[in-house]
């Protein structure tokens, strides 16, 4: 018994002849799976292997269905505009003397100081020189991102008066800073 395996028959494609090498090359040679085959036989087969042999169906069609199942096309999270998109926060809301901070950040107002953080330090890692081999221009937009953040920073930190007077809990935690 040799150690090299080749096909018995077409029908019988895990049924397998074993020989030495030499004659295995011969067998694999000669060996036509579509020897007998009339051209509709050959093109029949061939489109079954495309699809695996596996059912297949015309595009839109769901398998001869006539009718369509909503379920198939449900979107929980309203990714496919069924829900209308939440408008993005705009800089161009936020005091002047931050937009261009904000807009160096990418971040809306108003700002939150979590969002603030997390932006920062994903900027920070991103264009840190370590990150980049040294890159001079990494380091030039890291200087801008750090300046953006030290604004914002303050900013957070020392509430406004035209903020407190818009929100009352904000006055009240102002005053009682002071305190």
């Amino acid at each position: 018994m040799g150690e090299f395996r080749a096909p018995r028959d077409r029908s019988r494609l895990r049924d397998y002849y074993h020989f030495c090498l030499e004659h295995v090359r011969a067998y694999n040679q000669a060996w036509d799976y579509y020897k007998g085959m009339s051209s509709d036989e050959i093109e029949t087969n061939l489109r079954s292997d495309s699809g695996w042999q596996r059912p297949t169906w015309p595009l839109g069609r769901l398998g001869g269905a006539n009718k369509l199942n909503p379920e198939i096309f449900r979107d929980p999270l309203g990714l496919f505009g069924q829900a209308p998109p939440t408008p993005r926060k705009s800089a161009k809301e936020a005091p002047p003397e931050l937009r261009a901070a904000l807009d160096m950040l990418g971040l809306g107002w108003p700002l939150e100081d979590t969002a603030l953080r997390a932006r920062y330090k994903e900027l920070a890692k991103r264009y840190h020189p370590d990150a980049n081999g040294g890159d001079r221009s990494s380091e030039e937009k890291l200087k801008d991102i750090n300046r953006a953040y030290s604004l914002l920073k303050k900013r957070l930190a020392t509430p406004r008066a035209d903020d407190s007077a818009a929100d009352p809990t904000a006055a009240a935690a102002a005053s009682s800073r002071a305190a």
